[in-house]
C-alpha cells in the first residue's frame, strides 16, 4: 500500500510538472508574440513616415511575407495596421520600450522535482519595468480591444490588470469596456463597511459597480409596475449576457425567488451566488427612482435570506437595489440605520436608436401612417 501511495504521488507530481510548464511556455509565447507585434509596428511606423506610403502599402507587404513563408498566419494588412497602432499607443511609454528591448531569461529548467510558486508569474517578469508585470499576459486581442475604446493611459492599464486578474475573456472585456468600469469601480453607494469585515467589505467594493450597461434591454417608458417585470424578462432571456455585465464569478440561482415567511409568501427578483465573496446576492430592479422604503424591503429579505438558505460557512447575504436613477445622498441616508450590506446601482438600456440606423428608419408618425 506505501508502495501505492508513492506511485500515486511521483505520478501528481509529475502532472503538476507538466501543467506548469505549459504554463509557462503560453506565457513565454503570448509575451514573444507582443514583442514581435511591437517591433513590426515600429519598423512599420518608421518606413511610413520616411517613404510617405499610403494605406495600400500594408497589403503589399502582407502578399510579399506571404511570398516569403508560404502559410503565414496573423499577418494580414489589417493585422499589420494594428500592429502599427499598437506600437503607436504604447512607444512612449519607457518601460514597455525597455521590456521590448530586453531578451527573455530562460531560466527555468520544467524537469525539476518542485514546482515553486515564482512559475506561477509571468515568466518574463524579470524583463519588464515593475507596475508593467501584466503588459505582456495580456493576448493581443484584448489590447487590441483596449486601445480602440480607451485613450487615457491610467485607464487602459486598468483594464490591462483586470484581463488578468479577473481572467477577462475578449468578450467580458468588451461588456466592461463598453459600460465603462474603469469609471464605476469603488463607487456604489453602499454601507458594506459598516455591515461587513475590512476584508469582505474591500472585496465587495472590488465586485459591485455603480452602473450597469444593460444594452440587450429594450423597454419603453410605460406603467412602472409592468416595466419592473418587462425588465425582469428581459434579463432572464439574456441571463448570459446580464452574468458578464455583472462581472466574474456570479452565479445565477433563479428569478422571483420564493421565501416563506410565518406561511406568508416573499419574491426575489433575481438571486446570484458569488463565488469569491461566498455570498449569497438579491437583486431588486426598480425601473424609476431610488426611494428609502426600497431599504427597509431589501433589509427583509436579507434578514430572511440569511436565517432560512444561508448556509453556515456562506458570507452573510448581499442587497443590490438596481433602479434607474438614484440619489446619493438619500441613499446614504436611508442605509444609516440597517445592518444588512446593501448598496444601489443604476442601470442603463439601449432605449434608443444609434442615429446611423435613425436615419434609415422613418420616424414614429409616418410608420404610423404606413401601418394604417
Amino acid at each position: 500500500m506505501n508502495d501505492l501511495n508513492l506511485s500515486i504521488d511521483f505520478v501528481k507530481n509529475m502532472k503538476r510538472q507538466i501543467l506548469a510548464s505549459r504554463y509557462v511556455v503560453a506565457r513565454i509565447a503570448n509575451a514573444e508574440s507582443l514583442k514581435l507585434y511591437f517591433n513590426i509596428g515600429k519598423t512599420l511606423d518608421e518606413q511610413f513616415e520616411k517613404q510617405k506610403w499610403g494605406d495600400k502599402a500594408l497589403d503589399m507587404i502582407s502578399a510579399s511575407l506571404q511570398l516569403e513563408l508560404p502559410g503565414l498566419r496573423g499577418f494580414s494588412g489589417s493585422n499589420l495596421k494594428k500592429m502599427r497602432l499598437f506600437y503607436q499607443a504604447w512607444k512612449g511609454d519607457d518601460g514597455i520600450v525597455s521590456s521590448v528591448s530586453n531578451q527573455i531569461e530562460n531560466d527555468y529548467n520544467p524537469i525539476s522535482s518542485t514546482v515553486s510558486n515564482q512559475m506561477l508569474e509571468p515568466h518574463c517578469e524579470k524583463s519588464v519595468v515593475p507596475g508593467h508585470r501584466y503588459f505582456f499576459s495580456v493576448s493581443f486581442s484584448h489590447h487590441f480591444e483596449i486601445l480602440l475604446k480607451v485613450k487615457d493611459k491610467n485607464s487602459r492599464w486598468y483594464y490591462i490588470n483586470q484581463v488578468v486578474l479577473q481572467m477577462w475573456s475578449v468578450r467580458q472585456l468588451r461588456t466592461e469596456l463598453n459600460n465603462q468600469s474603469h469609471l464605476q469601480e469603488g463607487i456604489i453607494p453602499n454601507n458594506f463597511e459598516k455591515t461587513m469585515t475590512e476584508a469582505l467589505s474591500n472585496k465587495a467594493m472590488r465586485v459591485f459597480k455603480d452602473q450597469y450597461l444593460l444594452d440587450f434591454v429594450n423597454v419603453e417608458d410605460v406603467d412602472e409596475e409592468i416595466d419592473e417585470r418587462m425588465l425582469e424578462q428581459e434579463i432572464v432571456q439574456n441571463i448570459k449576457k446580464f452574468l458578464m455585465s455583472l462581472g466574474s464569478d456570479f452565479t445565477f440561482i433563479g428569478n422571483q425567488y420564493r421565501l416563506v415567511v410565518n406561511e406568508d409568501e416573499y419574491f426575489i427578483d433575481l438571486l446570484f451566488f458569488h463565488r469569491s465573496l461566498q455570498s449569497l446576492v438579491a437583486f431588486e430592479l426598480k425601473k424609476g427612482k431610488f426611494k428609502p422604503e426600497y431599504v427597509g424591503k431589501m433589509n427583509f429579505y436579507l434578514s430572511a435570506l440569511d436565517d432560512l438558505i444561508k448556509q453556515e460557512h456562506e458570507n452573510p447575504s448581499i442587497g443590490i437595489i438596481l433602479c434607474k436613477e438614484k440619489d446619493n445622498k438619500k441613499v446614504e441616508y436611508s442605509f444609516r440605520d440597517f445592518n444588512k450590506p446593501m448598496g444601489v446601482s443604476v442601470f442603463k438600456t439601449s432605449e434608443t436608436l444609434p442615429a446611423k440606423y435613425k436615419k434609415a428608419l422613418p420616424d414614429a408618425e409616418t410608420l404610423k401612417k404606413l401601418l394604417d
